[in-house]
C-alpha cells in the first residue's frame, strides 16, 4: 500500500471525529447553549442507557460466536497489560513531577485507563469503510470491527470501574476529600452491636449463621468493588449479546433475516445507529469545560501524562503484541491486530472525568489533562493508526 492510501485511511476517520467533536463543542458555546449543562446531562443519560447498549448488544450478538470468542481469548488480556504498564509509566511521573496529594490517583487513572470503548467504535468500523483500507470486504470488516470494538468497551469498562475507580478512591481518602458514600448503619447493624454475639448466634442455627455472613461478606465486596457501576448498561448489555450470540438456540432465534424474533435485534440496531455521532457530540461538549477549568495543571505534569498515554505506550504496545503473534498467543487477522496495537495508542478514558466528580478530586484538573490530551490525540492517532495498518498490511 502507498503512503497516500495509509494516510488517508487513517486521518479521515478521525477528521470526520474531529468535525463532529468541533460541533458538539460549538454547541456547547454559552451564546449557543443547545448542548449546555442540562441538556448534556439528559442527552448522556439517553446514550449511557438505551443507545450505547443497544450498539454494543446487537453488534455483538450478530458477529460474536463461541469459537470467534474463544480465539479473541487475549484481548481481555491485552487490555489488563495497558492497565498495568500505564499504571507503572503514571507512579515514574508522580516520582519525577511530585504532584500535589490530590492529582495523585487522577495522574495514575489517566495514564493507565484509556478510552477503549467509545473513540474504537468510532475510528475502527470507519476505517474499514475507507479506499485503501487493508482489512478486506467493507461489510464484513465493519461487523467484525463492530464486534471486536465492543468487547474491548464492555472488557475495558470492566477494568476502569475496579481498578482505576478504587485507586482513585483511595487516593481521595489519602488526600483528606470526602467520599462520595458514607457507610449508615442501618437498625440491624446497631442491633447486632448492642446484643452480645454469642445471644445472637444461640437463637440462630448455624446453617441461616452462615448465610448470613456470607450475605453481609457478599454486600461489603459489592460495596468494595462498586459492582451496580462494573455492571453499568453496556457491560450487562455486552453479557446479554455474547450469550444470544454464542447458545445456537438464542442465536437462531433473534439474529437472521428467516429468525422468528429478527425484529427485536433489527430495532436494537436502529436504536444503537444513534450511540456513535451523539457520543462524539457530548465528547466534544466536555472537553470545552477544560478551556474554561478554574485550576491549572501544571505542565511538566501534562506533557508527562501525553508522553505515557499518546508516545511510550504505543511503543510498548507494538513488542507486546508483535511478542504475542510470534508465540503463537494471537492469530495473525489483521483487523484483530491492529485492535490490539490501537488499545494501547488511544487518549484517557472519559470515565474518569465521572469518577472525579464522584469524589471531588481533580474535577476541574481533569477536564484541562482531557482537552490536552485528547487536542494532541488527534494528531498522534492518525499517526499510530497509518504505522499500525503498515503494520498489520
Amino acid at each position: 500500500m502507498g503512503f497516500l492510501e495509509l494516510f488517508s485511511a487513517a486521518s479521515t476517520p478521525i477528521l470526520k471525529v474531529l468535525i463532529i467533536t468541533a460541533i458538539g463543542s460549538f454547541l456547547a458555546f454559552d451564546s449557543v447553549d443547545i448542548l449546555g449543562p442540562i441538556a448534556r446531562k439528559h442527552v448522556n443519560n439517553g446514550v449511557f442507557f438505551v443507545s450505547n447498549p443497544a450498539l454494543v448488544g446487537s453488534n455483538l450478538a450478530e458477529t460474536i460466536t463461541l469459537e470467534s470468542m474463544i480465539s479473541m481469548w487475549f484481548m481481555p488480556v491485552n487490555i489488563l497489560i495497558t492497565f498495568i504498564i500505564g499504571a507503572a509509566l503514571g507512579w515514574l511521573l508522580l516520582i519525577i513531577t511530585k504532584p500535589p496529594p490530590h492529582l495523585k490517583g487522577l495522574i495514575l487513572g489517566v495514564c493507565s485507563a484509556g478510552n477503549l470503548g467509545n473513540l474504537l467504535l468510532i475510528i475502527v468500523p470507519a476505517v474499514c469503510k475507507e479506499k485503501g483500507s487493508p482489512f478486506g470486504d467493507p461489510d464484513v470488516c465493519h461487523g467484525y470491527a463492530m464486534a471486536y470494538a465492543s468487547v474491548s468497551m464492555a472488557m475495558g469498562s470492566l477494568f476502569v470501574w475496579t481498578f482505576v475507580y478504587n485507586l482513585l478512591r483511595a487516593f481521595s481518602e489519602d488526600s483528606g476529600n470526602n467520599v462520595v458514600k458514607e457507610t449508615v448503619p442501618t437498625h440491624d447493624d446497631l442491633t447486632e452491636n448492642l446484643l452480645p454475639s454469642s445471644t445472637s448466634t444461640e437463637k440462630k442455627p448455624k446453617l441461616k449463621v452462615m448465610l448470613d455472613k456470607m450475605k453481609q461478606q457478599l454486600g461489603n465486596f459489592s460495596k468494595a468493588v462498586n459492582l451496580k457501576d462494573i455492571l453499568a448498561p453496556s457491560t450487562t448489555a455486552a453479557i446479554i449479546g455474547l450469550i444470544v450470540g454464542m447458545i445456537g438456540p438464542l442465536r437462531r432465534l433473534l439474529i437472521g433475516t428467516t429468525a422468528p424474533l429478527h425484529v427485536i435485534q433489527d430495532s436494537a440496531s436502529l436504536i444503537g445507529d444513534a450511540a456513535i455521532p451523539t457520543m462524539t457530540l457530548i465528547l466534544g461538549a466536555n472537553l470545552l469545560r477544560g478551556l474554561k477549568g478554574s485550576s491549572r495543571v501544571s505542565l511538566p505534569i501534562v506533557f508527562g501524562i501525553v508522553a505515557v498515554r499518546l508516545v511510550l505506550l504505543p511503543i510498548i504496545g507494538i513488542f507486546i503484541v508483535k511478542g504475542a503473534i510470534y508465540l503463537g498467543l494471537v492469530h495473525a487477522d489483521p483487523l484483530y491486530v491492529y485492535v490490539l496495537l490501537l488499545q494501547f495508542a488511544v487518549p484517557p478514558s472519559m470515565n474518569i472525568g465521572t469518577i472525579t466528580q464522584l469524589f471531588g478530586a481533580g474535577e476541574s484538573e481533569c477536564s484541562v489533562i482531557m482537552m490536552w490530551t485528547y487536542g494532541l490525540a488527534s494528531v498522534s492517532l492518525t499517526v499510530w493508526s497509518m504505522f499500525f495498518m503498515w503494520l498489520v498490511a
